[in-house]
């Protein structure tokens, strides 16, 4: 996971909200928006099929459109596959990736 909250950092570069987040997301300093994308992220991935209508209606009130409630799920979906499939196999990150330097731009 650490490649990803780089990623993340390279975005936002504010080293301690990244911090934040990936210690819990809804501890954060995260604006209405953003909370309310990551709950539906969280329900998604831990719970798919308890996502209901209301679920949707959040991220409408919190200021996302469709296409953008379409993108948050279709990447949350992609990367669900994608971590089953790399843990399914038993996929291993290679050895450079536990340099925390590795993946500085």
């Amino acid at each position: 996971m650490r490649h990803h909250g780089e990623g993340l950092l390279r975005e936002i570069d504010d080293r301690e909200l990244v911090d934040a987040i990936k210690k819990d997301y809804r501890e954060a300093a995260l604006d209405a928006a953003d909370r309310a994308m990551l709950d539906y992220v969280r329900k998604l991935t831990l719970a798919p099929a308890s996502t209901t209508e209301s679920d949707i209606e959040r991220l409408r009130e919190a200021g996302f459109g469709d296409k953008a409630i379409l993108e948050i799920n279709q990447i949350t979906g992609f990367f669900a596959w994608c971590n089953r499939t790399v843990d399914g196999l038993g996929v291993e990150l290679e050895a450079f990736w536990d340099d925390p330097d590795a993946t500085n731009i």
